[in-house]
């Protein structure tokens, strides 16, 4: 297992800095994801560490070694890529194989590393198949498969899962989760969607504008985000921000509130507003509430509630879950 290092790394291509003087350890053998929206620096950080980008300064060790100057090859890595990439003309076991034969290893350990990476991944039986007779699953399972023949100590991901259904989506977070213990690897995985990223990481850093915003895991960046653009990015739904008035009362310039820690009842209440919508997904219902002074709000709610849009209602926060933030955006200690 080898730990990934930066040391004030950036990026620059002229006056824009699409990385900002990033340093970050992932610890050997962890699952780390970097997340935040587009154009964060997510996958330029990414490539920084595989060597497909040269860096502007700073330094990259992996493994405790120097691989700041060194080519991707020798940087003991592998990468899958959003797009599967695979050759439309070659066999799946073709495919798997291709840079170990590109590599000149030998015939016999090349079968052994795709006989065990094939049954790792369920795909056996279709090692005779081209890529046109796969599933968009098979198919991801298959690119993921060349990273696994690999045998390298660190493993790269670039939202691999972005081409794939909802269902299929979260079967195979599932899956490299799973195979990502059972091979012990080094993972970073680059994703935008922050409920990948909840679900999969040991740790998250939050970027924006190419800068880290947090660190943390899953569960400390939604009970303790650090700043308004964690607390508004990581939660689904977001987290309420709520500045003025109410605000002021707590000693703060914005305070947050998570949906499911705001009750709403026909009587009563901390604030008062009007439902606008009312969605009933099954378990729960997300109640979106206007209130004067405060704006829209929204209310997590187990199973039915009786509540429909038009209805007046009142809300109260769960005193000991209200977040505090200063007028730099930063949190307030309690």
């Amino acid at each position: 297992m080898s730990d990934i290092v930066l040391e004030g790394v950036s990026k620059r291509w002229g006056e824009t800095a699409a990385v900002d003087r990033v340093s970050l350890r992932v610890p050997a053998g962890s699952f780390v994801v970097l997340l935040g929206p587009s154009g964060c620096g997510k996958s330029t950080t990414l490539r920084l560490i595989a060597g497909l980008e040269a860096a502007s300064e700073g330094r990259i060790h992996i493994g405790g070694q120097d691989v700041t100057d060194l080519p991707p090859a020798k940087r003991g890595v592998s990468m899958v890529f959003q797009s599967y990439a695979l050759f439309p003309h070659l066999s799946v076991a073709e495919n798997i194989v291709f840079g170990l034969k590109v590599r000149s290893v030998p015939r016999d350990e090349r079968d052994r590393r795709l006989n065990r990476a094939a049954a790792l991944l369920g795909l056996s039986q279709l090692l005779e198949r081209k890529p046109s007779q796969l599933s968009g699953g098979q198919q991801q399972r298959v690119a993921l498969g060349r990273a696994i023949v690999a045998e390298t100590p660190v493993c790269l991901m670039d939202e691999p899962l972005s081409n794939l259904d909802a269902q299929l989506r979260q079967e195979m977070r599932r899956e490299i989760r799973s195979l990502q213990r059972q091979l012990g690897i080094t993972l970073v995985y680059v994703t935008h969607d922050q409920v990948e990223a909840m679900t999969m990481a040991d740790r998250i850093v939050v970027l924006n504008a190419g800068r880290i915003e947090q660190v943390g895991s899953p569960l400390e960046l939604y009970n303790h985000p650090a700043n308004l653009f964690v607390a508004g990015f990581i939660g689904s739904p977001k987290m309420n921000l709520v500045g003025g008035a109410p605000a002021k009362a707590l000693g703060a310039a914005t305070i947050g509130i998570r949906p499911e820690h705001l009750h709403a009842g026909r009587d009563g209440g901390t604030w008062r507003g009007k439902v606008s919508v009312a969605e009933h997904v099954g378990s729960d219902t997300f109640l979106y509430v206007h209130v004067d002074g405060a704006g829209e709000m929204t209310v997590r709610a187990p199973g039915e509630v009786g509540i429909e849009p038009g209805d007046a209602v009142g809300l109260t926060p769960e005193q000991g879950r209200i977040h505090r933030f200063g007028e730099d955006g930063r949190a307030l200690s309690a």
